[in-house]
C-alpha cells in the first residue's frame, strides 16, 4: 500500500512538473506572426475581448489562445489600459501582457500648422489622437475649461504654437489642452519675456502681432522687416491697418483686395477702424512670427505693400506719399490682372 501511495505522488508530482512546464512553454511563447512591428490602438473603454480582437485583427497573434491562457495566468484582463501600443516580432505571451498591463504606450507623432481656426485645430489634431474633433471643438467653446489659466475664447489659439509634438495618443480634449499649455509656458522663457518687454509688449499682444505678421509674410526673411514696421506704427499710436485683420473679421480670407465696404465692418478686428492690437490672434501664431516680433527689425518704415513681381516680397516706405506711389502702382496691376475682390 505505501509502495502504490508513494507511485501515485511521483506520478502526481511528474504531472505536475509537465504542466508547469507546459505552462510556461505557454507564456514564453514566441507569439508575434508579423516580421515588423505593428503599431496597435486601444480605446477608451475597451475590455479584454476587445483587445484580442484588436490584436488578432492587426494579423499579430499566432496564436489566440494561448495569449489569453497567458492573460490568465497573469491576471490580466480585468482592467485595459487604453493607448498606443508596439509590438514588436518576436515577443512572447508573457512580453505582449506586460506591456499592455503596464500601460507603457508608444507616444504618436502629432503636427499641425498654418492653423487659423480653434476649429481648424480640432480637425487637424482630432485624427491623431483619441479625443475626436467633437470633444476638442466642445472643450475650446467652453471658457471655464481655461479662464483659470489667463485665456479666454478669442486668446486661447495663442497657447497652441505649431510644431511637430510628441503625445499619447490617448489623451482627451483636456489632457491635450493641458500638454501644449506646458509647451507654450515653457517656450515663454524670461528671456523671451524680456525681450517682449523692451517692445512694451506681453507675450499674449507678441503673439497676437505675430499672427498678423504671419499672414502677411509670403517669405520667412521678411518677417522681422514687417513686424519692425507693426512696431514703429504702435509705438507712434498709428492705426495698425493690417489687412489680414479685416479678412478675419470679414471671415474671409480668400479676399485678394480689400474694399472700403470691408474697411466698415465694425469688428474689435478691425484694425482701419480701431486702434492698437486686436483682442486676439487672428491665427496660430508660428515660432518664426513670435521670434520675428521679438527680434523686429529696427528700422523707419512705417508702410508696405505688396511686390507684384511674383517674388513675394514687399515695398516698404517711410512716408506716406512713398507708400501712396506703391500703393496705386499695386491697385493698377490688380485692376489689370481683373481682381477685384
Amino acid at each position: 500500500m505505501k509502495r502504490l501511495l508513494l507511485t501515485l505522488f511521483y506520478i502526481v508530482l511528474f504531472a505536475g512538473f509537465v504542466m508547469t512546464v507546459a505552462l510556461w512553454a505557454i507564456v514564453l511563447r514566441q507569439n508575434v506572426r508579423t516580421h515588423e512591428p505593428v503599431r496597435i490602438f486601444v480605446p477608451s473603454g475597451s475590455d479584454f475581448n476587445a483587445l484580442v480582437d484588436t490584436l488578432e485583427s492587426a494579423g499579430i497573434l499566432r496564436s489566440r489562445n494561448s495569449f489569453i491562457i497567458t492573460s490568465q495566468l497573469k491576471s490580466f484582463g480585468r482592467s485595459v489600459k487604453p493607448g498606443s501600443y508596439i509590438i514588436e516580432p518576436g515577443m512572447s505571451n508573457n512580453n505582449m501582457v506586460n506591456l499592455l498591463r503596464s500601460g507603457r504606450q508608444s507616444p504618436v507623432i502629432v503636427t499641425f500648422n498654418n492653423i487659423r481656426t480653434l476649429e481648424e485645430l480640432a480637425g487637424r489634431v482630432g485624427g491623431q489622437i483619441e479625443a475626436d474633433s467633437v470633444s476638442l471643438s466642445a472643450f475650446f467653446a467652453d471658457e471655464t475649461n481655461y479662464a483659470d489659466d489667463g485665456f479666454d475664447v478669442r486668446t486661447l489659439i495663442s497657447v497652441f504654437i505649431p510644431d511637430t509634438y510628441q503625445l499619447y495618443w490617448s489623451e482627451d480634449a483636456r489632457g491635450f489642452y493641458r500638454r501644449m499649455l506646458r509647451e507654450y509656458r515653457d517656450y515663454w522663457t524670461e528671456e523671451r519675456k524680456a525681450m517682449a518687454e523692451e517692445h512694451g509688449l506681453s507675450p499674449m499682444e507678441v503673439s497676437v502681432l505675430a499672427s498678423i505678421v504671419d499672414e502677411e509674410a509670403s517669405r520667412e526673411d521678411e518677417k522681422p522687416r514687417i513686424a519692425g514696421v507693426y512696431i514703429n506704427r504702435l509705438r507712434q499710436g498709428m492705426p495698425l491697418q493690417a489687412d489680414p485683420t479685416v479678412k478675419f473679421a470679414v471671415n474671409d480670407f480668400s479676399l485678394r483686395r480689400i474694399l472700403n465696404k470691408h474697411l466698415e465692418i465694425d469688428s474689435p478686428y478691425n484694425t482701419y477702424m480701431h486702434p492698437g492690437l486686436p483682442p486676439g490672434p487672428i491665427r496660430c501664431p508660428s515660432r518664426s512670427g513670435i521670434e520675428a516680433v521679438l527680434k523686429a527689425e529696427r528700422h523707419e518704415y512705417l508702410f508696405f505693400v505688396a511686390r507684384f513681381d511674383g517674388s513675394g516680397y514687399h515695398h516698404f516706405s517711410r512716408t506716406l506719399a512713398e507708400h501712396n506711389r506703391y500703393a496705386a502702382s499695386y491697385r493698377r496691376e490688380l485692376n489689370r490682372r481683373r481682381i477685384y475682390q
